[in-house]
């Protein structure tokens, strides 16, 4: 099985060799229907439902009856928490107790996330580097790296193979930028990035959870 092969970087954006990119994984044709279907759903997953009225059973008063049932000439009312009445309870309105999230199987998901890997590796738009140490937390060292290589000014997203501090740190103030595990790498993220960038530890991460 022949696999593909990308030039590495190092910290300082020059090339220091090659390395095989599985094809089990990076060399997946795509299925825009598929990467669809997965990306809906985890928008969908993570959507936070703040639009919220209360019904007639959350508003304050009416705990008395507001005339009695007959002699008045009015209406019958039992409560003024009835929709019927100024600051009653809405019908139908949206409710915070609804829910967004779907469902969708780990072998579409893992099958979405390989085409949209190989689809940035035959694109261009995969850079791997030979490691991404940052020595201390600071953001001018990470903004230093991220500049050398030869990529276009635009969004990126980096998958670090583990929980580095230091890189989350140094990261985290740079504009258009995320970092992530290697191993939470996502359709909706990919997608979210225009570049992705994998230090060399994190291409063998994708493949063992692949």
């Amino acid at each position: 099985m022949i696999s593909m092969k990308t030039i590495v970087y190092n910290q300082d954006g020059k090339e220091a060799g090659t390395v095989i990119l599985p094809k089990e994984t990076f060399e997946i044709k795509m299925s825009p229907d598929l990467v669809y279907q997965v990306v809906t759903v985890q928008m969908a997953n993570r959507r936070n439902n703040l639009a919220h009225t209360k019904g007639r059973s959350e508003v304050s008063g009416g705990g008395k009856k507001p005339w009695k049932q007959k002699g008045t000439g009015r209406a019958r009312h039992g409560s003024i928490r009835s929709p019927l009445w100024k600051g009653g309870g809405v019908t139908f309105g949206p409710s915070k107790e609804k829910m967004f999230g779907r469902k969708i199987s780990k072998k579409m998901r893992r099958s979405a996330l390989k085409m949209v890997l190989s689809a940035k590796a035959a694109n261009g738009l995969l850079f791997v580097l030979d490691n991404f140490n940052i020595a201390k937390p600071k953001t001018k060292l990470a903004e230093t790296v991220i500049r050398s290589l030869p990529l276009k000014k635009s969004t990126c997203l980096i998958a670090l193979p583990s929980l580095e501090k230091n890189a989350i740190l140094a990261l985290r103030n740079l504009p258009n930028l995320k970092t992530m595990q290697a191993r939470d790498l996502n359709c909706l993220d990919l997608m979210s990035y225009k570049y992705l960038i994998l230090p060399k530890e994190s291409i063998k991460v994708i493949k063992e959870i692949l």
